[in-house]
Protein backbone atom coordinates (compact mmCIF):
# COMPACT_ATOMS: atom_id res chain seq x y z
CA UNK A 1 0.00 0.00 0.00
CA UNK A 2 2.91 2.07 0.74
CA UNK A 3 4.28 1.70 -2.81
CA UNK A 4 1.10 2.32 -4.49
CA UNK A 5 1.05 6.18 -2.67
CA UNK A 6 4.37 6.49 -3.26
CA UNK A 7 3.87 5.68 -6.92
CA UNK A 8 0.26 7.45 -7.34
CA UNK A 9 2.45 10.79 -5.70
CA UNK A 10 4.93 10.38 -8.34
CA UNK A 11 2.21 10.40 -10.96
CA UNK A 12 0.80 13.42 -9.37
CA UNK A 13 3.83 15.64 -9.04
CA UNK A 14 5.12 15.05 -13.24
CA UNK A 15 1.60 14.83 -14.29
CA UNK A 16 1.41 18.68 -12.76
CA UNK A 17 4.66 19.54 -13.55
CA UNK A 18 4.03 18.57 -17.13
CA UNK A 19 0.38 20.30 -17.09
CA UNK A 20 1.29 23.64 -15.84
CA UNK A 21 5.06 24.30 -17.27
CA UNK A 22 5.34 26.22 -20.35
CA UNK A 23 7.97 26.08 -22.66
CA UNK A 24 9.44 22.50 -21.98
CA UNK A 25 13.24 21.81 -21.95
CA UNK A 26 15.03 24.47 -19.83
CA UNK A 27 12.18 26.25 -18.65
CA UNK A 28 10.90 23.10 -16.91
CA UNK A 29 13.76 22.27 -14.95
CA UNK A 30 13.05 25.11 -12.57
CA UNK A 31 9.90 23.83 -11.60
CA UNK A 32 10.91 20.18 -11.69
CA UNK A 33 13.64 21.26 -8.82
CA UNK A 34 10.80 23.16 -6.70
CA UNK A 35 9.09 20.27 -6.83
CA UNK A 36 11.04 17.08 -6.78
CA UNK A 37 14.20 19.15 -4.52
CA UNK A 38 12.77 21.84 -2.19
CA UNK A 39 9.08 20.41 -1.70
CA UNK A 40 9.30 16.23 -1.88
CA UNK A 41 12.67 16.23 -1.16
CA UNK A 42 13.34 13.57 -3.51
CA UNK A 43 17.26 13.95 -4.67
CA UNK A 44 19.48 17.34 -3.64
CA UNK A 45 20.10 20.18 -5.53
CA UNK A 46 23.43 18.98 -5.96
CA UNK A 47 22.50 15.54 -7.06
CA UNK A 48 19.47 17.45 -9.17
CA UNK A 49 22.68 19.63 -10.74
CA UNK A 50 24.32 15.94 -12.54
CA UNK A 51 20.84 14.77 -13.48
CA UNK A 52 20.57 17.49 -15.84
CA UNK A 53 23.88 17.76 -16.74
CA UNK A 54 23.43 13.72 -17.75
CA UNK A 55 20.28 14.63 -19.02
CA UNK A 56 21.15 17.19 -21.27
CA UNK A 57 23.85 14.99 -22.43
CA UNK A 58 21.70 12.01 -23.32
CA UNK A 59 19.08 11.61 -26.15
CA UNK A 60 15.53 12.92 -25.36
CA UNK A 61 13.85 15.80 -24.17
CA UNK A 62 15.78 17.19 -21.30
CA UNK A 63 12.87 16.97 -18.71
CA UNK A 64 11.59 13.45 -19.56
CA UNK A 65 15.14 12.15 -19.31
CA UNK A 66 15.51 13.58 -15.51
CA UNK A 67 11.48 13.10 -14.60
CA UNK A 68 12.88 8.81 -15.63
CA UNK A 69 15.74 9.03 -13.49
CA UNK A 70 14.01 10.68 -10.41
CA UNK A 71 11.22 8.58 -10.74
CA UNK A 72 13.45 4.85 -11.08
CA UNK A 73 15.20 6.46 -7.46
CA UNK A 74 12.25 7.08 -6.19
CA UNK A 75 9.99 4.02 -7.74
CA UNK A 76 12.46 1.71 -9.38
CA UNK A 77 11.49 1.12 -13.03
CA UNK A 78 7.48 1.26 -12.55
CA UNK A 79 8.58 4.36 -11.16
CA UNK A 80 10.72 5.47 -14.18
CA UNK A 81 7.88 4.52 -16.44
CA UNK A 82 5.21 6.29 -14.80
CA UNK A 83 7.33 9.40 -13.77
CA UNK A 84 8.21 9.74 -17.77
CA UNK A 85 4.42 8.94 -18.81
CA UNK A 86 2.81 11.62 -16.44
CA UNK A 87 5.33 14.46 -17.34
CA UNK A 88 4.72 14.07 -21.27
CA UNK A 89 0.73 13.20 -21.09
CA UNK A 90 -0.31 16.84 -20.24
CA UNK A 91 1.48 17.64 -23.44
CA UNK A 92 0.46 14.68 -25.37
CA UNK A 93 -3.45 15.74 -24.85
CA UNK A 94 -2.86 19.75 -24.88
CA UNK A 95 -1.13 19.26 -28.14
CA UNK A 96 -3.65 17.02 -29.88
CA UNK A 97 -6.93 19.29 -28.55
CA UNK A 98 -5.01 22.14 -30.16
CA UNK A 99 -4.23 20.43 -33.49
CA UNK A 100 -7.60 19.82 -34.21
CA UNK A 101 -8.47 23.39 -34.82
CA UNK A 102 -5.20 25.08 -34.70
CA UNK A 103 -5.38 27.89 -37.48
CA UNK A 104 -9.11 28.94 -35.83
CA UNK A 105 -7.42 29.37 -32.53
CA UNK A 106 -4.93 31.29 -33.91
CA UNK A 107 -7.09 33.81 -35.35
CA UNK A 108 -8.42 34.84 -31.86
CA UNK A 109 -6.20 38.06 -31.50
CA UNK A 110 -6.17 36.86 -27.10
CA UNK A 111 -4.50 33.72 -28.01
CA UNK A 112 -1.70 35.54 -30.37
CA UNK A 113 -1.58 37.85 -27.06
CA UNK A 114 -1.55 34.95 -24.64
CA UNK A 115 1.43 33.27 -26.18
CA UNK A 116 3.32 36.39 -26.91
CA UNK A 117 3.43 36.45 -23.07
CA UNK A 118 4.20 32.58 -22.43
CA UNK A 119 7.24 33.40 -24.33
CA UNK A 120 7.98 35.71 -21.93
CA UNK A 121 7.22 33.72 -18.92
CA UNK A 122 9.35 30.94 -20.48
CA UNK A 123 12.36 33.00 -20.76
CA UNK A 124 12.11 33.78 -16.53
CA UNK A 125 12.01 30.07 -16.10
CA UNK A 126 14.96 29.15 -18.41
CA UNK A 127 16.67 32.49 -16.57
CA UNK A 128 15.42 30.87 -13.04
CA UNK A 129 16.96 27.45 -13.49
CA UNK A 130 20.11 28.39 -14.71
CA UNK A 131 20.61 30.51 -11.52
CA UNK A 132 19.72 27.98 -9.23
CA UNK A 133 21.88 25.36 -11.25
CA UNK A 134 24.76 27.94 -11.10
CA UNK A 135 24.91 28.23 -7.14
CA UNK A 136 24.99 24.51 -6.85
CA UNK A 137 28.03 24.26 -8.70
CA UNK A 138 31.22 23.67 -7.50
CA UNK A 139 33.12 26.55 -8.84
CA UNK A 140 37.18 26.31 -9.56
CA UNK A 141 39.44 27.60 -12.72
CA UNK A 142 38.19 24.95 -14.83
CA UNK A 143 34.56 25.47 -14.47
CA UNK A 144 34.77 29.12 -14.57
CA UNK A 145 37.21 28.74 -17.98
CA UNK A 146 33.97 26.18 -19.33
CA UNK A 147 31.62 28.50 -18.37
CA UNK A 148 32.83 31.58 -20.16
CA UNK A 149 33.77 29.91 -23.06
CA UNK A 150 30.31 27.89 -23.24
CA UNK A 151 28.74 31.05 -23.05
CA UNK A 152 31.05 32.95 -25.57
CA UNK A 153 30.38 30.12 -28.34
CA UNK A 154 26.80 30.10 -27.88
CA UNK A 155 27.04 33.81 -28.18
CA UNK A 156 28.86 34.12 -31.33
CA UNK A 157 27.01 31.59 -33.15
CA UNK A 158 23.57 33.14 -32.24
CA UNK A 159 24.71 36.30 -33.37
CA UNK A 160 26.63 34.97 -36.94
CA UNK A 161 29.79 36.56 -35.82
CA UNK A 162 32.68 35.76 -38.09
CA UNK A 163 30.08 33.45 -39.82
CA UNK A 164 30.95 30.93 -37.10
CA UNK A 165 28.05 28.12 -37.21
CA UNK A 166 28.98 25.14 -34.87
CA UNK A 167 27.05 22.52 -33.49
CA UNK A 168 25.64 23.11 -29.77
CA UNK A 169 26.74 18.59 -29.57
CA UNK A 170 30.16 19.66 -30.13
CA UNK A 171 30.07 21.94 -27.30
CA UNK A 172 28.57 19.30 -24.63
CA UNK A 173 30.97 16.90 -26.20
CA UNK A 174 33.82 19.10 -25.56
CA UNK A 175 32.78 19.72 -21.77
CA UNK A 176 32.70 16.05 -21.38
CA UNK A 177 35.80 15.65 -22.68
CA UNK A 178 37.44 18.35 -20.55
CA UNK A 179 35.65 17.04 -17.24
CA UNK A 180 36.74 13.99 -17.84
CA UNK A 181 40.25 14.63 -18.47
CA UNK A 182 40.54 16.70 -15.21
CA UNK A 183 38.78 13.67 -13.33
CA UNK A 184 41.31 11.84 -14.23
CA UNK A 185 44.04 13.89 -13.97
CA UNK A 186 47.08 12.68 -11.46
CA UNK A 187 46.74 13.76 -8.34
CA UNK A 188 49.59 14.58 -5.79
CA UNK A 189 50.01 12.37 -2.78
CA UNK A 190 49.73 14.52 0.41
CA UNK A 191 51.69 12.79 3.12
CA UNK A 192 51.98 14.08 6.81
CA UNK A 193 54.91 16.80 7.39
CA UNK A 194 56.26 19.65 5.05
CA UNK A 195 57.17 18.94 1.52
CA UNK A 196 60.90 19.95 0.91
CA UNK A 197 61.79 20.86 -2.32
CA UNK A 198 63.53 18.13 -3.38
CA UNK A 199 59.94 16.29 -2.85
CA UNK A 200 61.00 14.78 0.32
CA UNK A 201 59.24 15.13 3.85
CA UNK A 202 60.53 17.13 6.98
CA UNK A 203 59.65 15.22 10.33
CA UNK A 204 62.12 16.88 12.04
CA UNK A 205 59.55 18.63 14.48
CA UNK A 206 59.18 14.78 15.30
CA UNK A 207 62.96 14.81 17.06
CA UNK A 208 61.36 15.44 20.23
CA UNK A 209 59.29 12.46 20.64
CA UNK A 210 62.84 9.87 19.68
Amino acid sequence: MKKINLLLKLIWTFFKIGLFTFGGGYAMISVISHEVVDKKKYITQEEFSDVVAIAESTPGPIAVNSSTYIGYKVGGIIGAILSSLAVCLPSFIIIFVISLFFDKFMQFELAQKAFKGIQCGVAILIISASVKLFKSVKKNAVSWILIIFAAAMLLLIDLGVFGINISTIYIILLGMVVGIAVYFRPKKKQEDGVAKPDGGVDKSDEGGKL
